[in-house]
C-alpha cells in the first residue's frame, strides 16, 4: 500500500510562495488519487486539493481555489501543491493522503492513506 510522505514546509512572509511535495513510495502512486489537506492549531482537518490519477482533474477547496495548485508527475511519484501569496491564516499542518478512485465519491472525502505532516507557519 502507498506511504505518503509530505517535505517542503517551513517558515514564510506573508505575501510569499511556497510549494509542497508528497513522494508515495511503496505503491503504484499512478493508480491513486491524491489530495491535500490541512489542521490549524485547535481546529478540525481541512481539504484543501485533490487531483485524479492521471492528473487531468483536480478539484479544490473554495477557500484556496485560484491561489493553491496541486500537480503531480507520476514518473516521479510526486504530487506537488503550490501555495502563492500565503497570509498568517494558512499557518497549518499540511497533509498529503492518498486513496483509491472511485466514481461515487468526491474528491474531497474517502482518504485511507495518510503522510506525517509538515509544517507551514505564515509569519505576518
Amino acid at each position: 500500500q502507498v506511504q505518503p510522505v509530505e517535505s517542503g514546509g517551513g517558515l514564510v512572509q506573508a505575501g510569499d510562495s511556497l510549494t509542497l511535495s508528497c513522494t508515495a513510495s511503496e505503491g503504484t502512486f499512478s493508480r491513486y488519487v491524491m489530495g491535500w489537506f490541512r489542521q490549524a492549531p485547535g481546529k478540525e482537518r481541512d481539504f484543501l486539493a485533490a487531483i485524479t490519477t492521471s492528473g487531468d482533474y483536480a478539484h479544490y477547496a473554495g477557500s484556496v481555489k485560484g491561489r493553491f495548485t496541486i500537480s503531480r508527475d507520476n514518473a516521479r511519484d510526486t504530487v506537488y501543491l503550490r501555495m502563492d501569496n500565503l497570509q498568517a491564516a494558512d499557518t497549518a499542518v499540511y497533509y498529503c493522503a492518498a486513496r483509491r478512485p472511485m466514481a461515487t465519491v468526491s474528491l474531497s472525502r474517502g482518504y485511507d492513506y495518510w503522510g506525517q505532516g509538515t509544517q507551514v507557519t505564515v509569519s505576518s
